[in-house]
């Protein structure tokens, strides 16, 4: 699995998620940091990422284009990009692998998680 950051989020992540066994890549380190969302996105669909995002424009483009990949992975809160919860996430994350590989959308709260197959109808 090879997760491509979005420009809202830290690189901090980058390490945090390399250090639990995943691989991750910056997106400021591919591309120009304005980028469309389109462009990220259809990089990462060429590359085999999967987006992790604090965005929900990601979901609008997968909905639109009726698309089962790039997955993404949603934070759906500013206190989950804090080191406080950086296991919850990790966790999370390796708890939907297959889904993540199947096609999905995982949105990860303070509390849980949820998980939506691609396409979305």
């Amino acid at each position: 699995m090879k997760i491509l950051i979005d420009m809202n989020i830290s690189p901090v992540w980058v390490s945090v998620l390399n250090t639990a066994g995943i691989e991750a890549e910056h997106w400021v380190n591919i591309g120009a940091p304005s980028a469309p969302d389109t462009e990220i996105f259809q990089y990462a669909a060429r590359k085999g990422y999967i987006i992790l995002t604090h965005d929900l424009d990601f979901s609008v483009i997968l909905a639109k284009t009726q698309s089962r990949f790039p997955s993404v992975i949603l934070l759906r809160s500013n206190d989950l990009l804090t080191d406080k919860n950086y296991p919850h996430v990790i966790e999370s994350i390796n708890k939907n692998i297959s889904a993540l590989h199947d096609g999905a959308i995982v949105t990860i709260d303070l509390i849980n998680f949820r998980v939506r197959t691609l396409p979305i109808s």
